[in-house]
Formats: C-alpha cells, sequence, structure tokens
C-alpha cells in the first residue's frame, strides 16, 4: 500500500510539470500523462502488485467517462443515431477487422486464430481519448463529432464478441453454443436489470437523496449508482464501462442529469489522467530500440489503412469533409485492444514479444491522436476543397450587434428572414445542412453561414451576447434543446424566441429559462378555432 501511495506521489508530481511545460507549447495534457507513466515505470521499478492496483484504478477514469457520455445519449437519442452506431459501426469494425486479419495472415503468415483476434482488435479506436477531445473542443455534437461517437458506441459494444472470441480459440471444455448462450442470458439478464432500476427505481431514489438538502449524500449516491452498474456487468462477464454507459443512459431521461454530469466531471478527469499515466507505464523503451523500425512501420501502415477505410466507407453516405474528419478522428488503435491483447497473451495466442510490439504500436498511435484532433480543421483544409469558398466566411465576433439571429432556414426561417428583409432589420442565418446553405448563397443570400447552432462556441462567434434576438425555428427536438441549453447558459438578459412542437416539449424548452416558447400545436388550433366561430356554426 505504501508502495502505491509513493508512486501516486511521484508520478502526481512528474505530470504536474510536465502538463506545466507541455501546455506553453499548447501540448495536450493526455501526453503530459502517457510521458509521466512511461518516466515513472523506466526509472522507478515499482512491484508488480502496485503496477496492477493502479491499472485498477485507472479502469474507472473509462468508467466515468462512458457514465457520462450515457448522459447525453439517452435511449431516445440512440434511437436517432441508429445509423451512426449499428450500420457506420457495424461497417468499420467488421471491415477493419477483416482487412487486418487478412494482411495478419497472408501478410505476417501469424496462425488464423492469433490473425482474426489481433486484426478486430486492431479496428477498434480510443474512446478515451477522442472523446475527451472532443469534449475540450465543444464538437461532440458536430457533424463529424456524431458520427464519431456513433462508431465509438458500437466499438465499445463489439469488446465483448471480441474477448468471447479470445475465449472460444482457447476453450478446452466449454462448448461453443454453451459459451454463447450463456453470453446471450447473461447480456439479457444485465439490461433487464439495469433497465428496470432505472425506470422505475432511480427517479425516486434521487428525489428521496434530494429531501435531505445534502450535497455530500447526493455526491455519493451518484457514485454508489456508476459504480453498482459496472459491477454488475463485470460480475457477469462484460467491461466495467459497458455497465456505466448504460447507467448514464438511464440516469440521462432524468431531471437529476445536468448536475450528475456537473459533479462528475472533476472526478472523471483525474481518473483519466491516472489512465493515460498507466498507459504510458506500459511501455518497454528495449523493446522500442529492439523493434523500432518494425514499429514504426506498424503504425504508419496501420493509421493509413485504418483512416483511408474509414474514409471511403463513409464517405458513400455522408459529406466528404465530415467523412475525411471522421476518419482523422477514428484512424488510431484503443485501449480495450490493449485489453485484448492482454487476454490473448495470457492465453498463448499472442507470443510476448509481438504483445509487446503490438502494445508500444497502440499507444504511439494514441500519442499521435490529440495533435491530429487539436489540428483537425487545419488538416482537413489541406486535405479537401470545399464546393464554395463562402461557406467559409468568417464574421469577427462583435461586429454586429442589436442582430437578429436565426437558427435554421426552413419554411419557417425562410419566412421570417423574408420579414426581416421588409422591415431592413439586420440579421444573420445560422444553418447546418450544407446543401441549403450553397443553394441559399447561389440565390444572393450572404447573411447565412454554415454552422451548428448547437456549440457554445458558434453562438459565441456570432455574438449572441449583444443580439436583439435569437430565434430556433428548427423541428429537431435534440439539436433544439442543445441550443436553447447555450443560449441559457448566457444568461436570462437573452431574447430567445422558439418554435415547439407540444406541450412536453413547451415545458422542457421554458424550464431552461427560454424567454418566449411558442407552442405551435396551440397556435394552428387556435387559428382553427377561430375559423370555425367565424363560419358562425352553432
Amino acid at each position: 500500500m505504501e508502495n502505491v501511495l509513493i508512486v501516486l506521489i511521484v508520478t502526481i508530481a512528474i505530470a504536474t510539470v510536465l502538463n506545466v511545460v507541455l501546455k506553453k507549447f499548447d501540448i495536450p495534457t493526455v501526453i503530459g500523462y502517457v510521458i509521466s507513466g512511461f518516466v515513472i515505470s523506466s526509472l522507478y521499478h515499482f512491484a508488480e502488485d502496485s503496477r496492477e492496483a493502479l491499472s485498477h484504478l485507472a479502469e474507472f477514469g473509462i468508467v466515468f467517462l462512458m457514465f457520462t457520455i450515457g448522459l447525453e445519449f439517452s435511449v431516445n437519442h440512440l434511437k436517432h443515431m441508429k445509423r451512426e452506431v449499428f450500420l457506420f459501426g457495424g461497417m468499420q469494425v467488421m471491415l477493419s477487422g477483416l482487412l487486418f486479419s487478412l494482411i495478419g495472415y497472408f501478410g505476417f503468415g501469424l496462425e488464423s486464430k492469433t490473425a482474426i483476434v489481433i486484426g478486430f482488435a486492431l479496428s477498434l479506436s480510443s474512446t478515451a481519448i477522442v472523446l475527451k477531445i472532443l469534449n475540450e473542443n465543444n464538437e461532440i455534437h458536430a457533424g463529424y463529432g456524431r458520427t464519431t461517437v456513433g462508431i465509438l458506441i458500437f466499438q465499445d459494444l463489439a469488446v465483448i464478441p471480441i474477448l468471447l472470441m479470445v475465449s472460444i480459440f482457447t476453450s478446452q471444455s466449454d462448448s461453443i453454443g454453451t459459451l454463447l448462450l450463456n453470453t446471450l442470458g447473461s447480456a439479457i439478464l444485465v439490461f433487464i436489470i439495469l433497465f428496470v432500476v432505472g425506470k422505475y427505481f432511480l427517479e425516486r431514489f434521487f428525489d428521496l437523496i434530494m429531501d435531505t438538502g445534502s450535497e455530500e449524500i447526493f455526491l455519493v449516491a451518484v457514485l454508489l449508482g456508476v459504480l453498482s452498474a459496472s459491477v454488475l456487468a463485470e460480475v457477469f462477464g462484460f467491461s466495467y464501462s459497458l455497465g456505466a454507459f448504460i447507467a448514464g443512459m438511464m440516469l440521462s431521461e432524468t431531471k437529476y442529469r445536468y448536475r450528475i454530469e456537473a459533479d462528475l466531471v472533476p472526478f472523471r478527469d483525474i481518473l483519466l489522467g491516472v489512465f493515460f499515466v498507466s498507459i504510458g507505464m506500459l511501455i518497454d523503451w528495449h523493446s522500442i530500440i529492439t523493434y523500432g523500425h518494425i514499429i514504426l512501420g506498424l503504425l504508419v501502415g496501420i493509421m493509413l489503412l485504418k483512416g483511408l477505410l474509414i474514409y471511403l466507407l463513409l464517405n458513400v453516405f455522408i459529406q466528404k469533409r465530415t467523412a475525411l474528419k471522421t476518419a482523422l478522428a477514428l484512424f488510431e488503435v484503443g485501449e480495450f485492444s490493449l485489453a485484448i491483447f492482454a487476454l490473448a497473451n495470457a492465453k498463448g495466442l499472442i507470443e510476448p514479444g509481438l504483445n509487446q510490439i503490438l502494445i508500444i504500436t497502440v499507444v504511439l498511435s494514441m500519442i499521435l491522436t490529440p495533435f491530429v484532433l487539436k489540428n483537425i480543421k487545419t488538416i482537413a483544409d489541406k486535405l479537401t476543397i470545399e464546393p464554395d469558398t463562402l461557406r467559409e466566411r468568417a464574421m469577427v465576433g462583435g461586429t454586429y450587434t442589436d442582430h437578429i439571429i436565426v437558427c435554421g432556414y426552413g419554411p419557417l426561417g425562410q419566412k421570417l428572414v423574408k420579414t426581416f428583409k421588409e422591415r431592413n432589420l439586420l440579421y444573420v442565418i445560422l444553418e447546418h445542412d450544407v446543401k441549403v446553405v450553397d443553394s441559399v448563397i447561389a440565390n444572393g443570400e450572404e447573411a447565412i453561414f454554415f454552422a451548428n447552432a448547437a456549440q457554445k462556441m458558434v453562438l459565441e462567434h456570432f455574438n449572441v451576447a449583444q443580439c436583439a434576438a435569437i430565434v430556433v425555428t428548427i423541428d429537431n427536438e435534440i439539436q433544439k434543446q442543445l441550443i436553447c441549453e447555450n443560449i441559457a447558459s448566457f444568461g436570462p438578459h437573452i431574447n430567445s424566441v422558439v418554435k415547439v412542437m407540444n406541450n412536453a416539449e413547451e415545458e422542457s424548452i421554458s424550464a431552461l429559462g427560454i424567454k418566449h416558447v411558442v407552442n405551435a400545436r396551440n397556435i394552428v388550433a387556435d387559428i382553427m378555432a377561430e375559423e370555425v366561430l367565424a363560419c358562425h356554426i352553432g
């Protein structure tokens, strides 16, 4: 225990100093943590049991990350993302896994079972790093962010069958049918337990906690929920993070979602730091010297092939620029592949030398990822040419004051803009559909911008704090909710007008502090009633 504490103190000291220095060069803190782990494992040879204890602690960084992501993606939200999760995610994992498996078998002469396990492990990307950077950049709900998150969710689900595959390949007693049946039964049981608890008990439980008026008890209750769901999933043979993700999805349906997320962010960030330190500890500098040329070749080959495959796959379904940015976000290999390699190595599917080569390759790909994500717009600008440069027009924050911001240029938005034009009012239009933007610009409208109003930085850029009014006309409930949350974050002085379609949505939007909520259903009903009465019926 004392050994673990000493390791923690030394690690925190090294990480703090390193990150202070690296931040001066705008290098992400993730890199500082990884380098800290490498330094401490190379210079301070602590016991293997201490390293294992630290790894277990670090794993809960992923647990809290997946829980907070679950809070962002409710069951209804996931239904809207079925294309990104199941179509894009499923195709990416299957095609990447098959490609790398074939290369391993025919190109490197690996045994078929070993090649399949390694191939599908390499198809996974880094949930921890990618989601952390997307959150920091406020791009988790951007076009490529949504696609990236959807694919990452499927990858996390795919970890279960890949681990099961390792067990099947090395099983001596149980039949494949028995293993599959037991896994399916466990999955159904876990989902039923978490669903029932989430739907019928969680909100009532937190209502009781809130009656105490204690912030401390509320936080402890949240931690209890996260850890309990994680352990439940692990008991039935799944990952801790999957249980945490499901728990987050259940809590996202309650009114406590935003408060829970705010309370857990410090725990998540601290434990994620420990996780990245533990990743750095896996690097063996002797192996880097011995196999450096092999590692470099694998690193370049894997990232290029994986990125190209993702781009070609997505290019069929979505815009080229979005496909490119998603490919750049996912071309690394992720932390869950390390767990698969560890299990395969323990069961004799991967020899120790190959295991160390793969580990270092994966870690190096993860180290490169933050640099790519921090500069993803610049890289995309260099690799793609937009059809119309007017899309990239920038408006300096503060140029407009007392202007009207129109979010969405559908039929309602068009009618509003027409009225504003007739009255010579100053306005800007924010539209997230690039085809609509192109069409409107071609027709001579210069006040429309290709932008996602669901991102707070976009509203800041268009000076929402000093606007005369902001009008939200879009129909998508999730996007509308995100936009309204961002508007509310600027303070109660913002003159906001939002169109809703029903009473439930009106109640939800009004609760955020939006000044004027226009219920389209009620207005239509009033107009129809007036028309009926004008006919002098009765």
